[in-house]
């Protein structure tokens, strides 16, 4: 379904456009605004034009596609589909009143020229608050250190290192060394169903401890040549887009580059954004609280809402984009749990909960 940024001039002297963002049929930001684009202004002060009825336009002023519409903190970022003017954020900040009780809602209308120019003070997004939680696998040897963090050693379904949130993983970080890379270029096949079942989270990385130049010098890789290497690298970016790898060098930095990753993603989501942005990434379709990755979702589908028999058809009906590879380890996992059990053979096989 297809987004789109409407801009409109309305009969009002002060705010004389109005800007809306529709999804279909959906409305997702109605503001009104000062002028047409905020350009080398800096920011365009906006309100809300919600809760009460559109009033016809004077005319239409343009049309155009949405691209990207995220939030980044206290910002909705939006990306249109033309090739200048495309960028631009809304701010919504929430502010107490001075001198009387209660908070009032101010809304600024940013671009990117803008932000460039007036080089805000506070850099960053979003920081730390709170302490991380995190999850080591019970299998891994000479762990990272993560400083002022809640640490547990448990068995992960998938990669080293976990970062969780209300009672779920909500980041996953793989650590390799030099030799294990080599060696799992040896068995790519397995190695890519194992980054698969890893870029199912929202948050992943494959986090190496060495450089990319390691990889390229013939007398450290030993039975491999450059040009195989180069390949089996690239191989892993384009067929895991969504998946970050990291190339840190050495063990401390790879260390660092995970505990500032971990760090970086509880602060977004310890960061409780304004409840406009909120609403609107929710009705676009990217919800902000999707967390973890589908495996997680099958197997809480499984053992929270699933109490007749079941086939594996079913939880692909239930789950279409999931892959096959991933049902069947959430199964046969959940066996291996006790939790359910197999019956029968082929294509009349099905599965119940244990001692059902």
């Amino acid at each position: 379904m297809s987004t789109i940024y409407i801009l409109e001039s309305v009969n009002n002297e002060k705010f004389p456009y109005r800007l809306t963002i529709r999804q279909g049929e959906k409305l997702l930001l109605a503001l009104r605004v000062q002028d047409k684009w905020p350009g080398q202004k800096g920011n365009i002060f906006c309100i809300r034009e919600e809760n009460r009825e559109l009033e016809q336009p004077v005319a239409e002023i343009e049309r155009v596609p949405v691209i990207s519409l995220k939030r980044f903190g206290k910002r909705l970022a939006v990306v249109l589909d033309r090739p200048k003017n495309k960028r631009c954020d809304f701010l919504f900040l929430t502010k107490a009143y001075k001198t009387k009780e209660g908070k009032y809602e101010q809304i600024f209308w940013r671009t990117q020229h803008a932000l460039r120019e007036r080089r805000p003070r506070v850099k960053l997004t979003t920081y730390h608050t709170g302490k991380l939680k995190v999850i080591i696998d019970m299998n891994e040897k000479y762990a990272w250190r993560f400083p002022e963090s809640s640490v547990e050693k448990a068995k992960l379904p998938v990669g080293d290192y976990a970062l969780k949130g209300n009672n779920e993983i909500i980041a996953v970080v793989e650590r390799k060394t030099f030799d294990n890379l080599l060696a799992d270029f040896g068995r790519m096949p397995v190695f890519h169903q194992q980054l698969g079942e890893l870029s199912t989270y929202r948050h992943s990385a494959i986090v190496i401890e060495a450089n990319y130049s390691d990889f390229m010098n013939p007398s450290k890789i030993r039975f491999y040549n450059p040009a195989f290497i180069a390949k089996a690298i690239a191989e892993l970016y384009a067929l895991h887009p969504k998946l970050t790898i990291v190339f840190a060098g050495n063990r401390k930095l790879a260390n660092e580059w995970a505990y500032r990753f971990f760090d970086a993603i509880n602060a977004h989501e310890n960061d409780t954004p304004h409840e406009k942005i909120s609403e609107v990434i929710e009705e676009y379709g990217i919800s902000p609280e999707t967390r973890g990755g589908i495996y997680f979702k099958i197997k809480k589908k499984i053992v929270d809402e699933i109490h007749a028999d079941f086939t594996i058809s079913l939880i692909k009906e239930l789950f279409p984009d999931a892959p096959i590879s991933t049902i069947r380890k959430v199964l046969n996992d959940l066996k291996k749990e006790g939790v359910i059990a197999s019956y029968g053979i082929g294509r009349k096989s099905y599965w119940k909960k244990a001692g059902t």
